[in-house]
């Protein structure tokens, strides 16, 4: 009979560390799958970024090339007759269009999702679990 309790207790501590162990190895699969979800974001993240940037670059140049030669035929057409009016306008057409585009830039950032929706997400969901199980 005195074996009795030792086995008891003996069985309860491995129980409790058996316990203990399974959740500590369910809490590190959760963080390693946040973790996971995480990097994959970063990674569409870094991918979408470099992507606009390089388009954004590309367009820059083409446009900035465009902008030069057709304020140079407009001055060169009205060289003779009004080129101070063809210097200004063309200037002014510059100038509004760059703050347009400006404008429209800071509205397309404004309007982009958050960079971890995916994460936020699932740890959100996470946490109600968590607490509803309080």
């Amino acid at each position: 009979m005195s074996e009795h309790p030792q086995s008891n207790s003996q069985h309860s501590a491995e129980g409790l560390l058996g316990s203990l162990k399974s959740i500590t190895a369910l809490g590190v699969a959760i963080a390693h799958n946040r973790l996971s979800l995480l990097s994959t974001d970063l990674e569409i993240a870094r991918e979408q970024t470099v992507s606009v940037l390089m388009m954004v670059l590309v367009a820059l140049f083409c446009l900035c090339f465009g902008a030069l030669l057709l304020a140079l035929f407009v001055v060169v057409i009205f060289w003779d007759t009004h080129r101070l009016i063809a210097l200004g306008s063309m200037t002014g057409l510059f100038i509004l269009i760059g703050v347009v585009c400006l404008w429209r830039v800071m509205k397309a950032l404004k309007a982009m999702p958050a960079t971890f929706e995916a994460s936020l997400a699932e740890l959100a969901k996470d946490y109600k679990h968590l607490k509803s199980n309080d």
